[in-house]
């Protein structure tokens, strides 16, 4: 029987195995062979080693291999995985890569919800049913319609009567006013210093970060335990990394989701220009004004030095 040091030998091995085209799926089966034997008899030492390989696999798709059969071995090992580690970061991770594995095999089942709105079929206009669903109420109606509900719940208050009526009233008003709550507030308040939520990246801007190779001489100057800042997997060489600005790299697959949530560099906080032609005059507004006080600052400073 192997020794638990063969074994780290065997799957790293592999793991270098993966990055070959022509061995890639050989080698995902060896994976899978190699968790079906030992994993459950495995220390905790090697136990993460297995999950790394398998993290491993997770990473070469997104950022190699596009071809179903890939993704499919792929498939297999994931979901073999989820169900032997007992880790619950671990197993979650893993649910995800066969999530992200089922939509780019188009596997997810997304049945549309029966009871929404959005999926009733049609709506009552100019005294015709329409075929399409009906669209969304502008936000100044939702809004108004909340306003004179508050009256009429008033009135009905002041006059005492049907108090049941009233409670279910302001019981179904209240959920309404908590729904739409995000889209109201921000149209009440006149602070225009409320520093505004960051737009997603520029598509176009996005699209033009260059995307580099990893070499062996790369990864020396980045040192041997160098890895991607978003998924935390080391890297190794062939892979391919988007630079930013700031020079620092990801993933491809991990950068574009994280631009589109936070628009910013998760190393060095650098932003990326956006489409969002109001939040970069804002941006422009706030550099002005820094420069202004830190002119002020600067003033009262010589100011105070002219004095002793």
């Amino acid at each position: 029987m192997a020794t638990e040091e063969e074994l780290k030998q065997q799957l790293e091995e592999l793991q270098k195995q993966l990055s070959k085209k022509q061995k890639f799926e050989d080698a995902v089966f060896s994976i899978k062979s190699l968790l079906r034997d030992f994993y459950l008899s495995s220390s905790p030492s090697l136990r993460n080693s297995f999950y790394l390989v398998v993290c491993r696999v997770s990473t070469i798709l997104k950022t190699r291999y596009t071809a179903p059969g890939f993704w499919m071995t792929g498939l297999g090992l994931f979901e073999q995985a989820e169900c032997l580690v007992s880790d619950s970061s671990q197993k979650e991770h893993l649910k995800n890569c066969i999530l992200q594995a089922k939509e780019h095999l188009h596997l997810t089942d997304n049945p549309p919800d029966v009871s929404s709105s959005s999926s009733r079929g049609g709506y009552l206009f100019e005294g015709h049913l329409t075929v399409d669903p009906e669209p969304p109420q502008p936000q100044w109606l939702v809004q108004s319609n909340l306003v004179n509900s508050m009256a009429s719940l008033l009135a009905a208050e002041s006059s005492r009567g049907r108090v049941d009526i009233v409670a279910e009233s302001a019981s179904s008003m209240l959920e309404e006013l908590m729904t739409n709550l995000d889209d109201i507030m921000p149209q009440f308040l006149e602070d225009e210093s409320r520093v505004p939520k960051v737009p997603p990246a520029s598509k176009e801007v996005v699209a033009k970060l260059p995307v580099i190779t990893l070499t062996q001489e790369i990864l020396a100057k980045l040192g041997q335990d160098a890895e991607c800042a978003i998924c935390k997997e080391n890297l190794v060489v062939d892979d391919k990394m988007q630079e930013l600005p700031c020079k620092h790299t990801f993933h491809p697959p991990c950068l574009k989701p994280w631009l589109d949530e936070h628009n910013s560099c998760p190393i060095c906080r650098h932003e990326l220009q956006t489409d969002d032609h109001a939040y970069e005059s804002w941006k422009e507004r706030e550099k002005e004004a820094e420069e202004e006080r830190k002119g002020a600052a600067n003033a009262v400073r010589g100011g105070e030095f002219l004095y002793i």
